[in-house]
């Protein structure tokens, strides 16, 4: 998702194309259809085009996709498997966008499903997320899937409410100890967090995420505790803090921290302050970081 997030910044028209027939358009390598061979009451089969199914297809027809838009990947194209997102920044840029896209796939014959294709819209589904000149939602077809949701009545139910409740969990503040009693098979709170979920991705924050202390972080300084939070945060927003014009500012509810300014850091988030932290900001990317304490 924070790629998709970089990818997209500033965009306000987008386009999402569909393959017809997908892997059924690439062309088994002559010799190698036997490998594909199958028999049925009528007698066997050899595909001579690749079938779904096959372990190495997603693999091989992503690159091959990859490969034709290689130049223009993540400038205002991104493929995943056999949809193609297009997205500009005006109607005029976007025409000539997706002319290039269609340009390209005729001359390599490859085919659309146009009943399965948008083009043209402010704002588009995909992967589970909404998109559009306001940033990133999550899919309304989603949220209502949610709101119906049952409590789980066994563990493995628990594990799967779970599973999709992490995919998004970026829209969650504190979602991992808002999660925390779930996870110790506490079933009773389910429906708090069906709740989060639908309230606090309501809101405008750009994104959430959490994680929970390896247990020798566990060791840590309450106040090292705190500033990892912030080398954090700022190694997994990199890419958009970096693409700035303006200082930003950290808001905590340490007070000690709110002395941490910009030589200092850039020095912890290149890594060497906490124990076990890699490198992840350089001094000459470094914009100018300072913080306020915010009573919690």
């Amino acid at each position: 998702m924070n790629q998709l997030l970089n990818v997209f910044n500033g965009s306000s028209i987008f386009s999402k194309i569909d393959f017809h027939g997908a892997y059924n358009l690439l062309r088994i390598k002559e010799g190698d259809e036997h490998l594909t061979a199958f028999r049925t009451k009528y007698g066997s089969y050899e595909y001579l085009v690749m079938p779904f199914g096959l372990t190495n297809a997603p693999a091989t027809f992503q690159k091959i996709v990859n490969d034709i838009f290689q130049d223009i990947l993540d400038v205002y194209v991104v493929v995943y498997l056999d949809e193609i997102m297009v997205f500009s920044k005006s109607e005029e840029e976007h025409f000539t966008h997706v002319s290039t896209v269609l340009s390209r796939l005729r001359a390599n014959n490859l085919f659309v499903k146009a009943s399965k294709c948008l083009f043209h819209v402010s704002s588009v589904e995909n992967l589970g997320y909404d998109f559009s000149s306001e940033g990133l939602k999550m899919d309304q077809a989603k949220v209502q899937q949610i709101l119906n949701w049952q409590s789980p009545r066994n563990l493995k139910a628990l594990q799967t409410s779970l599973g999709f409740a992490n995919f998004y969990r970026h829209f969650i503040n504190n979602y991992s100890k808002k999660i925390s009693s779930l996870t110790s098979r506490k079933i009773p709170v389910f429906p708090s967090m069906r709740k989060l979920l639908v309230s606090d991705a309501g809101k405008h924050p750009i994104a959430f995420d959490s994680r929970k202390l390896v247990p020798a972080e566990l060791k840590y300084e309450i106040h090292d505790k705190e500033l990892l939070g912030i080398v954090w945060a700022l190694k997994l927003w990199r890419a958009f803090l970096l693409s700035l014009s303006s200082p930003f500012e950290v808001l905590t509810d340490h007070s000690s921290l709110q002395y941490f300014n910009y030589s200092y850091g850039c020095f912890i988030a290149s890594g060497q302050r906490l124990p076990g932290e890699g490198g992840g900001f350089h001094q000459q990317e470094c914009n100018e970081i300072s913080t306020a304490h915010q009573a919690g």
